[in-house]
């Protein structure tokens, strides 16, 4: 028996499906879609709301360095301001870092729900429903390598 997928909820294998402990036998599957749901306008405020933190520190650095030279003060004191926003502006790297990877991270999960179905004796089930596209994709194409494999393995009728 090969394994093409496992995780705690879904297991596909040369043989079956199982999801939440549900097993469909691939020899009763007869057609596999998918379905996306409408998009999440909470994901989307949150990838703006990350955007902000990155871009904030930057913004502040730049406007420091405006409001030293605008101010037309003593050297000292410009040198300094300049020298705090350039600081803010470099120490912006480390946190920029972590939040480009949350950044990435929701691109990999997806802004809307997908759905997987099969027609499973002759009617139509929804195996899974997830927000995580990189996970859908994955049980998606697994489920269509088992599904190819276990029709050469058939006898043609």
């Amino acid at each position: 028996m090969v394994t093409y997928y496992d995780d705690r909820s879904v297991r596909i294998t040369s043989v079956a499906v199982t999801v939440d402990g549900d097993a469909y036998p691939l020899t009763e599957i007869t057609e596999v879609w998918h379905h996306r749901g409408s998009r999440s306008w909470r994901v989307l405020a949150g990838r703006g709301a990350l955007g902000a933190a990155m871009i904030g520190p930057v913004v502040a650095a730049v406007a420091g360095i405006a409001l030293a030279v605008w101010l037309d003060g003593s050297a000292t004191l410009t040198v300094a301001i300049i020298g705090v926003s350039i600081l803010t502006g470099l120490a912006a790297g480390p946190l920029a870092d972590q939040l480009f990877e949350h950044f990435d991270r929701s691109y990999a999960r997806g802004s809307r729900p997908r759905e997987v179905w099969i027609r499973w004796r002759g009617h139509p089930v929804r195996l899974l429903r997830t927000p995580d596209a990189l996970r859908f994709g994955q049980i998606y194409r697994a489920l269509q390598r088992a599904l190819e494999a276990e029709m050469k393995g058939r006898a043609p009728y």
